[in-house]
């Protein structure tokens, strides 16, 4: 399953060198740093706050936006994988701009005082977009993008007993974590000057696009629960959302209430949103090494808290 590409001669990621995982606390960044131990790499985190401890991991705690407090991390490293971002649920434009904007900023301007010493950054972007800059490469990463990650936990803060849909057919992509971690690496090992992968933005998926309700109704079953079975118009939900954080909106001055049933988890549930990693097959190759089967078998099983007991 794994890429059967030979890794390059004057690859910067070879067994031994260290790399830098920028958000290594959170959860796509302690499975890249897990990988990049089993793969023989030594690595540093740097993040703001420490969520795991692990003797072979040199952590180094700051704010991403904070360029001098990056440049420690950044010593003797030779690639930075750059995975911060904010909790998905979160609604804080003012967090996402800072994070992902101002802080990927940093991290760009960070790597360039460090010089030779790191000349790769691969940084994850909206929907599993990666964004590869090498020095002495055309094309430098795009600092901005709004990214979503998503997790069983925040999708049970949104399962309905209806299904919103158009013709309830939105194909969608979710990719398992496993699979972005080895987009991420598997980009790394190949990225050198010259390189076809060098300065292109990629999307990582497990590239297999499913109907939004299918999946959400084989989350359901496996976790003992009944498929929706109630359907609404989508306009009806969308506009049933409008109103409700409209009514919320109107009442913040007396109460805070963060609802899930919101106007944008509408339309993410009702609207097609998948993507080709065509470009990562041909200039990395690039395969899935965890199939969606696999993955939501892997998911629920990592989930009982949510599981209904049978009758």
């Amino acid at each position: 399953q794994c890429s059967t590409w030979k890794l390059p001669n004057n690859s910067c990621l070879r067994t031994g060198k260290k790399c830098l995982v920028i958000g290594g606390s959170g959860f796509l960044g302690q499975h890249m740093v897990e990988k990049l131990l089993d793969k023989g790499y030594s690595v540093n985190v740097f993040d703001i706050q420490k969520r795991f401890d692990n003797d072979r991991v040199q952590f180094f705690l700051g704010d991403l936006c904070n360029k001098e407090a990056l440049l420690p991390a950044l010593q003797d490293v030779s690639v930075a994988f750059h995975c911060a971002s904010p909790a998905p649920s979160s609604d804080n434009r003012e967090l996402f701009y800072k994070v992902n904007f101002m802080g990927t900023k940093a991290v760009i301007e960070a790597c360039k005082e460090a010089g030779v010493q790191v000349r790769q950054l691969a940084t994850l972007l909206a929907a599993g977009v990666l964004e590869l800059g090498l020095e002495g490469c055309q094309g430098s990463p795009n600092p901005f993008a709004t990214s979503r990650f998503f997790s069983l936990d925040h999708f049970w803060t949104n399962l309905f007993s209806f299904n919103l849909c158009r013709d309830g057919k939105n194909l969608v992509d979710f990719t398992y974590v496993e699979n972005v971690v080895h987009g991420h690496i598997l980009a790394a090992e190949h990225l050198q000057k010259d390189s076809p992968v060098c300065g292109k933005a990629f999307h990582i998926t497990n590239d297999e696009p499913i109907p939004f309700w299918a999946f959400m109704s084989r989350i359901l079953t496996g976790l003992n629960y009944d498929a929706p079975k109630y359907y609404i118009p989508y306009w009806l939900a969308y506009y049933l959302a409008l109103f409700l954080s409209l009514v919320l909106w109107l009442l913040s001055p007396l109460i805070t209430i963060k609802p899930t049933f919101t106007p944008m988890r509408v339309a993410l549930a009702g609207t097609f949103h998948y993507y080709s990693c065509e470009r990562a097959k041909r200039d990395m190759g690039y395969k899935p090494v965890v199939s969606l089967d696999e993955a939501i078998d892997r998911t629920l099983q990592s989930y009982p808290h949510l599981r209904r007991a049978k009758a």
